[in-house]
């Protein structure tokens, strides 16, 4: 039963901040991950210790959903983090942590492209429409601009792998908003996250070979790599989601997808931390996104 969001009050927008900092964070526990496994082997460790984490919850919760809604729950853990988990490392492997995150600021864009192009949201007029404009040639110029060692060319090629996945979890926050208003969050979270995260779990502990990397690797680097990827599973998938979809189910998906605007920063910090490069024109352009981002929520 569909319900009319609630105005956001301040916990809503103390949800936001945390979900930032929780967020802002994964990129760089990515690039931890990546050091030791594959883009392939960190996706999947992630789902799997998503299930793991989530099983003791789903023999409960997946008898609160009826048969029909299994489908949707699927795909929402398809888009909500079966995709992106593994898009984001495998642009990683070419792209810095924190333009990655950056380039994560086109969520709310994107939420909104998908509200109106697949949900009965069209209210977009010529402000939208700007915004739109302005948030894709401020993600191009993100991506240009940014120091390293490859050309134009691929990075944007990579940089498409991030927006594919921000288009994935526009697609997730507009489901959940749209069919699954009345159902818990942590009953979308368990059910979603455990369907695709079983099977990612058979292949990393089978085909994956992920116990031979960890064993394999220098020193203790295979079991830091491990704990970087579970935290990321834990905190950032799983804790992080529960808390997103009951917001999206109190406030709506395009409030809630304002998260993207601080995790950009919060990905920024962490890379110039880790002594990643930032070209003076990814100002400009990420000023561009979140103007653009401002402008398509605009009325």
């Amino acid at each position: 039963m569909e319900t009319t969001p609630n105005r956001p009050e301040i916990k809503d927008y103390l949800y936001l901040i945390g979900l930032a900092l929780i967020w802002g964070t994964s990129y760089i526990l990515i690039k931890r991950g990546l050091q030791v496994f594959s883009p392939l082997q960190v996706a999947t460790l992630r789902l799997g210790i998503s299930a793991i984490a989530l099983a003791p919850l789903a023999l409960v919760h997946l008898r609160k959903v009826s048969w029909r809604q299994v489908p949707l729950l699927i795909v929402i853990g398809v888009t909500g983090t079966g995709l992106p988990s593994f898009l984001y490392p495998q642009a990683q492997v070419h792209l810095s942590s924190s333009l990655t995150g950056m380039l994560s600021g086109l969520v709310p864009l994107c939420t909104f492209l998908v509200a109106w192009l697949f949900f009965a949201s069209r209210d977009a007029g010529k402000r939208q429409l700007l915004g739109v404009t302005l948030g894709l040639i401020g993600a191009c110029i993100l991506a240009w601009a940014a120091p390293g060692e490859m050309g134009q060319t691929t990075q944007f090629i990579y940089a498409g792998f991030v927006i594919l996945a921000c288009f994935c979890y526009a697609t997730s926050a507009n489901l959940v908003a749209t069919y699954f208003r009345g159902l818990s969050s942590l009953t979308i979270t368990v059910c979603s996250f455990f369907m695709v995260g079983v099977p990612a779990l058979i292949w990393a502990l089978t085909a994956g070979a992920v116990v031979g990397t960890i064993t394999a690797a220098d020193g203790n680097e295979g079991w830091w790599a491990l704990a970087c990827v579970a935290t990321l599973a834990l905190v950032s998938t799983v804790l992080a989601s529960i808390v997103f979809f009951r917001m999206v189910q109190r406030t709506g998906a395009v409030f809630s997808s304002m998260v993207s605007y601080i995790v950009p920063l919060v990905a920024l910090v962490w890379g110039l931390l880790d002594g990643e490069g930032f070209g003076a024109l990814q100002i400009p352009a990420i000023v561009l996104i979140l103007t653009g981002v401002a402008l398509s929520r605009g009325k």
